[in-house]
């Protein structure tokens, strides 16, 4: 068996009015800075918050009574539990999800609200799929994968199948990769109706199993799994998503966590949408300028997901404006005495500089007696705004440092 064009368009038949058609965007912003035409596909929007609904229900769908009778049981670092514990209660089919204990917990409790039973066991994906495995053998329950499995590909294989249609003008998709269902589907329907259309895929530099599984000729699993983007922190491609990579995939380049943050940062910024780092992929890879692009190029890339667990994303768009220059840190030695620190705000204030932090420092400075360290998280418009704060309080008479951004080593 092998996926083909007629199994994504049966598929599609079968997802008709059942979820949603999501919006092909136009990415202006991103337009602008890489000088071609930068469009997105918000499967984000998606039911359940990505697009593993598509082939969770295409595959429960074709299931027998009897099958269904027993139970589903998958496993899934987050999405792929959402997409099938909705699909299986469109069916009335009992699901089983087992994710790895570091699973979000907004992914965890979604996936409880949308009614199936979670076990949280393991520290992978890999993980939990071993233990859903054994699951499978001792309760019965039918498995669901991720992504080895041609029925779900085919189901996450519409997305191609809208893009084209949507943009037929299209001749650069940017797929992210976990273990490979996405862009195995979408490769196939894309390739079917446009050969020469150019299939960029995108792991997390600490999760890329694909290179290496390509290079040997075979899935090769690696180490550590190690990354933001949980949505695509997968070990080892699939026994049968990794030949059609290998066929129709024209590239595939990581990015590290940085570039993903960036990527969610300007996704929040620019088009007003919430991303995980896993659906930003494809949006750090265009940032960081790893896919090369021709000046009549038409460029897609897919938003895969937006279920960003709330405190990762204030911690990521933190880090990002301190990147930007947007928050800096300054540190500087002022007189002990009442008044002094008062004296220190006024001229922030004066600089039209806000405070965020700040913290008085004695023994751990080691400030000379008489003198108290300070030290001042702020917010400002700019890096050039940041100086000219820098600058005032220096004339003011204040021996100021400025501390960061850090490059902090891996």
């Amino acid at each position: 068996m092998s996926l083909k064009l007629s199994d994504i368009q049966a598929a599609r038949k079968r997802l008709t009015g059942l979820i949603h058609e999501t919006p092909l965007l136009h990415d202006t912003a991103l337009s602008h800075e890489l000088g071609v035409p930068i469009y997105t596909k918000a499967e984000n929007l998606q039911k359940a918050g990505s697009f593993k609904v598509r082939g969770a229900y295409n595959k429960i769908s074709q299931l027998s009574p009897e099958e269904k009778a027993r139970g589903v049981v998958a496993p899934s670092a987050g999405n792929h539990a959402q997409g099938v514990a909705v699909a299986a209660k469109m069916h009335g089919v009992k699901a089983t999800i087992v994710m790895p204990t570091f699973a979000p917990l907004t992914k965890v409790m979604a996936t409880k609200g949308y009614g199936a039973e979670v076990v949280l066991e393991g520290h992978s994906f890999d993980d939990a799929a071993a233990i859903a495995q054994k699951l499978q053998e001792s309760k019965g329950y039918v498995p669901v994968h991720a992504f080895n499995d041609y029925l779900i590909m085919a189901g996450q294989g519409t997305i191609g199948l809208e893009i084209l249609e949507s943009l037929p003008d299209v001749s650069v998709l940017v797929v992210p990769i976990g273990g490979g269902g996405l862009i195995s589907g979408i490769a196939t329907a894309a390739k079917a109706l446009k050969p020469e259309v150019r299939v960029v895929g995108v792991q997390a530099a600490g999760c890329s199993a694909v290179k290496p599984s390509l290079e040997a000729g075979h899935p090769i699993t690696v180490p550590v799994a190690q990354t933001i983007a949980d949505g695509i922190a997968v070990k080892r491609p699939g026994d049968l998503t990794l030949p059609i990579i290998r066929e129709l995939v024209d590239e595939v380049v990581e990015v590290t966590d940085d570039e993903i943050a960036r990527g969610i940062v300007h996704c929040v910024q620019k088009s007003k949408l919430v991303v995980e780092g896993a659906g930003a992929a494809g949006v750090a890879a265009l940032l960081a300028g790893k896919v090369s692009l021709k000046p009549t190029d038409t460029v897609c890339t897919v938003l895969c997901g937006g279920n960003i667990d709330g405190n990762l994303l204030a911690r990521v768009i933190e880090q990002v404006l301190v990147r930007q220059g947007r928050y800096i840190l300054l540190k500087l030695a002022v007189v002990d005495r009442p008044g002094a620190l008062a004296a220190v705000i006024e001229k922030v204030a004066e600089a039209k500089a806000n405070i965020i932090d700040i913290f008085h420092r004695r023994a751990l400075w080691l400030a000379p007696l008489g003198k108290v360290g300070v030290e001042l998280v702020l917010e400002v418009r700019d890096e050039a705004h940041g100086l000219e704060v820098v600058e005032l309080l220096r004339k003011a008479g204040y021996s100021v440092e400025q501390e960061g951004p850090f490059a902090w080593p891996e």
